[in-house]
């Protein structure tokens, strides 16, 4: 059974997008999991992680967002058109990139993690949307920096109404609709 999904398997990224601490790569983790206990090919492209090898030399500024999206698309696509489940979380706030990315990828599906602003920053553990109130972080995603939600996301999480296994269960749903499960 395992072998035959993996040699059925059809690549896809799954883009998770959404004011930081919306939930993008809690839900995007669980997922992650679920699919690889099923057998399937999954990899992760997390923005912190990625921030800490492949796009170390960029800032926040539009023009470096843009172009830490274009990394990641380059990479989501050769993993998508080798067979890989890719979920990717990344803030990505600007529409004409994750349209990019669709175009570039081709498989795509885009999650898009809606929650209040109030909440994510209720989850920071980090203190990083205080310091951008307090004017200490320039250019914050949904402070002093635009995010510009989905139009007509694949699929819309509204993760500070569901838990993570709500979301998790509404992305394998559509990816079973959308005929890659």
């Amino acid at each position: 059974m395992k072998r035959a999904r993996l040699e059925n398997q059809k690549g896809v990224t799954l883009w998770f997008t959404g004011l930081p601490c919306s939930g993008k790569s809690a839900v995007a983790d669980r997922v992650a999991e679920i699919l690889k206990q099923r057998g399937f090919r999954v990899e992760r492209l997390d923005g912190d992680i990625v921030r800490q090898s492949l796009t170390r030399d960029l800032g926040f500024s539009k023009e470096d967002r843009n172009e830490n999206i274009r990394r990641v698309t380059f990479v989501a696509k050769l993993l998508t058109r080798n067979s890989v489940f890719v979920l990717t979380s990344f803030i990505s706030p600007y529409r004409e990139i994750r349209a990019y990315a669709r175009q570039e990828i081709g498989n795509f599906i885009e999650v898009y993690t809606k929650c209040a602003l109030d909440i994510c920053i209720s989850r920071d553990v980090k203190g990083m949307y205080q310091k951008a109130i307090n004017g200490e972080i320039k250019e914050f995603t949904g402070i002093s920096d635009p995010y510009e939600e989905p139009l007509n996301p694949e699929i819309l999480l509204e993760t500070d109404k569901e838990s993570i296994e709500e979301s998790a269960a509404k992305v394998l749903e559509r990816m079973k609709e959308l005929g890659y499960l």
